[in-house]
C-alpha cells in the first residue's frame, strides 16, 4: 500500500474513533446511570380469611394482628401496611390475587384497593373512629358519604375489582353432596381456587413508600373466603431507563366499604365531581371500573345499560359494560344453581347424524352479566384525554334507565374512576 494512502487512512480512522468516543461521552452525560434497587415481591396476604365474624372482630375496627393485618367491618375487610422502594429506574407492577371459598357458596363483589397516602382521612382512621367522611351536599349525593373527594379526603383507589365464584374450593370435592352431580361432562374437575393477575404499573405512584392496601369481599357468612394477595415489582435492567413521573388523581368510588349503602343513585341522577389539573400535566388518561348488580330477574345485573362518562359536559365514553362469556368460568362454580332446558340437539347416531329433544343443564354462573361473571376479575376501561387546560374541571357518570332499589331487589352500580397524567 502506498505510504501516503496508509497515512491518510490512519488519520481518518483516528478521527472517527475520537468522534465516536466524544459522542459516547456526550451520550453518557445526557443519560445518567440510575442506581438499581432490585425486583421486589410483596406477599400482602397469604391464606388470610375474609369473613363476617362480629364475635371475633366487633365493630368497624380491630387492632392489627400478629401479621400486621387490620380486620375492619367485622372481618369483611383486610388492610395491611406495605413498603415499596422509591425506584429511580422504570418498573412494572403486577397484582396477583387468589381466592377460594371457605364455606360461602355465593358469588360476591370484591375489591383490592390502596388508601392514598396524601388523604388525611381514609377508611382506616374512619373505621377506628378517629375521623369521619367529610360533609357532603346531602341533596346532591343522597348521603352517600365518601364516593367523591372532600376536605382532606380522597376516595379509595381500586387496584382490582373481582367477583367470587360460586363455592370454588370448599365445594370442589368430588364427593361433595351439594356439587358432585352438578358437574357438566365437559368439565374434567372442579378447580380448587380462582386466581387473577393484572398489571397495575400506572398506580405505582400511589404504592411507593409506606402505604395501606387491602381487600374487601361482600360476604355475610362466618366461613367467608380465603385470600392471598401479592404485588410483584420488576425493575428495568437498563441503567439509563428513568421512571416516568406520574400522578394519580382519584375521582369516584361507590364500592360500599364502610358506612355506605347500596349505590342506586344512578337510577335517579348523574353523579358529578370536580378535579384540578396543574400546569404541565400531559398524557392524561381516565380509568373507569364498573359492574352492575341486582340479582333478581330483570335486575341491573342481567340487563344491558349504557354508561356515559363526560368531562366538562363533553361525552368521552359511551358504552354498555357487558360479559357474555360467563359459561367459560363454569369450572370455578361448583355450587352454582342449575336448571334444565329442553332443546333439539343434533348428534352422531348409528346411521349418521340424527336429532332429538334433550334436556341439558344451564347454570346461573353461565348467564351473561353487566361487565362481570362469577369467578372473573374486571378490567378498567381507559380513555385517552390528552391535554386539559390547567384549572378546575368536572367529571360525570350517567347510567340512564338504571333501576332503583325496591325491597329485596338491590339494584346498584359499583363504579370507580381515577385520572393518571405525566408530570
Amino acid at each position: 500500500m502506498n505510504k501516503n494512502v496508509y497515512l491518510l487512512l490512519l488519520a481518518l480512522f483516528t478521527a472517527s474513533a475520537v468522534s465516536t468516543s466524544a459522542a459516547s461521552a456526550v451520550s453518557t452525560s445526557k443519560h445518567k446511570e440510575l442506581p438499581a434497587k432490585g425486583d421486589r415481591t410483596i406477599q400482602v396476604f397469604e391464606n388470610a380469611k375474609v369473613r363476617f365474624v362480629p364475635a371475633t372482630y366487633p365493630g368497624n375496627y380491630s387492632e392489627a394482628d400478629n401479621e400486621g393485618i387490620y380486620h375492619l367491618v367485622n372481618g369483611r375487610i383486610l388492610v395491611k401496611k406495605i413498603t415499596l422502594p422509591e425506584y429511580k429506574r422504570n418498573v412494572s407492577v403486577k397484582l396477583k390475587l387468589t381466592v377460594a371459598s371457605n364455606g360461602d357458596r355465593w358469588d360476591k363483589s370484591g375489591s383490592c384497593f390502596v388508601l392514598p397516602s396524601s388523604s388525611a382521612i381514609n377508611l382506616l382512621n374512619i373505621a377506628k373512629g378517629d375521623a369521619k367522611f367529610p360533609k357532603i351536599d346531602s341533596l346532591k349525593l343522597e348521603n352517600m358519604n365518601g364516593i367523591i373527594a372532600g376536605k382532606d379526603y380522597l376516595p379509595t383507589v381500586e387496584l382490582m375489582r373481582f367477583m367470587t365464584p360460586f363455592g370454588v374450593g370448599h365445594f370442589s370435592g368430588n364427593n361433595d353432596t351439594l356439587t358432585s352431580k352438578r358437574r357438566p361432562v365437559y368439565i374434567p374437575k372442579w378447580e380448587k381456587q380462582v386466581q387473577w393477575e393484572q398489571e397495575i404499573t400506572d398506580l405505582y405512584a400511589l404504592l411507593k413508600g409506606e402505604v395501606y392496601v387491602g381487600v374487601f369481599i361482600d360476604t355475610w357468612t362466618t366461613e367467608g373466603y380465603v385470600v392471598s394477595m401479592e404485588l410483584d415489582v420488576k425493575e428495568s435492567k437498563i441503567a439509563c431507563d428513568p421512571l416516568p413521573q406520574r400522578h394519580v388523581e382519584p375521582l369516584m368510588n361507590t364500592v360500599y366499604y364502610i358506612g355506605q349503602s347500596y349505590p342506586d343513585i344512578f337510577s335517579r341522577k348523574a353523579v358529578t365531581t370536580e378535579f384540578n389539573v396543574p400546569k404541565g400535566a400531559k398524557n392524561i388518561r381516565l380509568k373507569y371500573i364498573v359492574t352492575g348488580h341486582g340479582g333478581h330477574s330483570g335486575g341491573d345485573e342481567f340487563v344491558q345499560k349504557h354508561n356515559i362518562l363526560s368531562i366538562d359536559g363533553k361525552e368521552v365514553l359511551n358504552f354498555v359494560p357487558w360479559r357474555d362469556d360467563c359459561a367459560s368460568f363454569r369450572r370455578f362454580n361448583p355450587a352454582t344453581g342449575v336448571w334444565l332446558r329442553k332443546r333439539t340437539s343434533s348428534y352422531i347416531g348409528k346411521g349418521g347424524y340424527a336429532e332429538k329433544e334433550i334436556e341439558e343443564p344451564l347454570a346461573s354462573s353461565d348467564l351473561s352479566r353487566s361487565n362481570w361473571c362469577p369467578g372473573s376479575d374486571v378490567w378498567p376501561e381507559e380513555v385517552a384525554l390528552g391535554t386539559l387546560s390547567p384549572g378546575k374541571h368536572t367529571f360525570t357518570v350517567n347510567i340512564p334507565e338504571s333501576q332503583k332499589i325496591n325491597g329485596n331487589e338491590l339494584n346498584h352500580w359499583l363504579v370507580s374512576a381515577y385520572l393518571i397524567w405525566d408530570k
